[in-house]
């Protein structure tokens, strides 16, 4: 029996959950809050410490403060000043992953008032990235460093419950030719290149007329993946993987314009300071 099964029957069976879900999103918070309520007040001061001694997602970070901050730091200096840099919202609407980059949401922390927990500014980045490309015909080109959680369990060495993250995204029109993809997917490299210092970039072909932005980069045949499309990559540095991006189809899902186009990069500063 699952453990959600094993709920639903304690509380009537599966038409519990079919009505809390058909509520009003207003209705669903007002309930949430009272119960959230109700469940803090039964907590003492040694209940919130043990939480917060064995719980992972409030843990503090297990890489030092000044080895990050110093990560982060350098790869803003590296930063082409054509990147607007944004101070982003530490949560984003509900479904930020799941509507829009197809994420399981079991895998990002929702809230009670309708929003997730931060888990990628890229997506945060691709929802502003739209809102400015409704207002012009120029590119648009957002960076971000944000903490950010992970809901799902990972296994190994720097991997981690929280960490920052640093993105970047391009935000533009089809242009024809892939010239779009062309001069922003050049100008990702160089940058990762640049603020990363000696890195490997391992690229995925997805689609055959995307060869030709590859160049003289290694090629990586052997990834397989649905959240890309035409082309992505991942970045090493000394054997060690920090940092990947590619094509999504996220501000032309979010528009409604099959002609945008969009490129994500993003960098794991809590790995790449350890190095």
């Amino acid at each position: 029996m699952s453990a959600l099964t094993r709920v639903l029957r304690s509380l009537g069976g599966e038409e519990a959950l079919s009505r809390l879900a058909a509520l009003p999103g207003s209705d669903l918070t007002t309930l949430l809050l009272a119960l959230m309520q109700r469940r803090a007040r039964a907590l003492s001061g040694p209940d919130v410490l043990r939480q917060y001694r064995s719980d992972r997602f409030v843990a503090p970070a297990e890489v030092p403060f000044t080895v990050l901050r110093a990560a982060e730091d350098r790869l803003l200096a590296a930063l082409p000043p054509s990147f607007s840099v944004l101070g982003l919202a530490p949560v984003a609407p509900l479904g930020a992953c799941s509507a829009v980059a197809l994420m399981d949401q079991n895998n990002v922390v929702s809230t009670v008032r309708g929003t997730e927990v931060a888990a990628d500014p890229t997506n945060a980045l691709a929802l502003e990235a739209a809102l400015r490309r409704r207002s012009g015909p120029d590119d648009v080109r957002l960076a971000a460093v944000q903490r950010v959680v992970r809901a799902q369990l990972f296994e190994g060495a720097g991997r981690f419950a929280h960490f920052t993250l640093f993105a970047a995204v391009s935000a533009g029109r089809d242009r024809g030719s892939l010239a779009f993809e062309r001069e922003h997917f050049a100008e990702h490299v160089a940058f990762l290149r640049e603020a990363c210092g000696d890195v490997e970039v391992r690229v995925t072909v997805l689609d055959p007329r995307f060869e030709v932005l590859r160049g003289d980069l290694p090629a990586d045949p052997s990834r397989r993946t649905g959240y890309y499309k035409g082309l992505c990559f991942k970045v090493f540095r000394d054997g060690v993987e920090i940092g990947d991006g590619g094509f999504v189809d996220w501000t032309a899902r979010l528009t409604g314009n099959r002609k945008e186009r969009l490129l994500i990069s993003g960098v794991g500063v809590d790995r790449f300071a350890t190095l």
